[in-house]
């Protein structure tokens, strides 16, 4: 079955795979978009993971984003591995997300291995105080307190914190979506959060 170029590229325009891998879906599937996805899809993860830890970002975009108030307003870096990617629509609504998360959620760092261990040390050390002052049992504090740092590094890390258009992604899954969808590594390097 001949696959006409309309087709492949309205595929490519849907999953930002490669026009090869497109036609070899779409002949796979018989020229039916939504099972050509699906095999990219499949196929797409094994490689988005192997681009992941194997290629760098050396391309990306700078997201401004002013809320509605004026008073805040985001800087954010988000780098990926193309330019033809740091163009696409879906790469740059990832972007505006992301800079929408930090002038809503505050967080303080991009990710957990960031925080520094005197900033961890002194939030145990706070926790524990509270667990004592409560009167909790001490065989409980270790528990209690992994917990504590966990909530912790959720609300304080960019990438650990629930996605506030939709919570039941954190940001970490959904950079990886887009990922999976892309087909190239994405990540966030920095951000600056200003507010008046």
């Amino acid at each position: 079955m001949a696959i006409d170029v309309k087709t492949i590229t309205q595929l490519r325009e849907l999953t930002g795979a490669g026009f090869v891998d497109c036609q070899q879906a779409l002949a796979e599937s018989g020229g039916e978009l939504s099972k050509a996805t699906e095999i990219l899809r499949k196929k797409g993860a094994i490689k988005a993971a192997k681009k992941t830890s194997e290629r760098t970002a050396g391309e990306g975009l700078v997201e401004s984003y002013i809320h509605s108030n004026g008073k805040v307003g985001v800087l954010i870096e988000v780098r990926c591995e193309t330019d033809f990617v740091a163009r696409n629509e879906s790469f740059k609504a990832l972007a505006h997300d992301l800079a929408m998360q930090v002038a809503g959620a505050n967080p303080l760092y991009v990710k957990q291995e960031e925080v520094p261990a005197a900033v961890i040390a002194k939030e145990k050390e706070v926790y524990a105080e509270q667990l004592k002052n409560e009167g909790k049992p001490a065989a409980m504090w270790p528990k209690i307190i992994e917990g504590k740092i966990k909530k912790y590094y959720q609300e304080n890390c960019l990438m650990q914190q629930s996605f506030i258009k939709d919570d039941s992604l954190t940001i970490a899954s959904l950079v990886e979506q887009r990922i999976f969808q892309l087909g190239e590594k994405i990540e966030v390097t920095k951000f600056v959060r200003y507010q008046i």
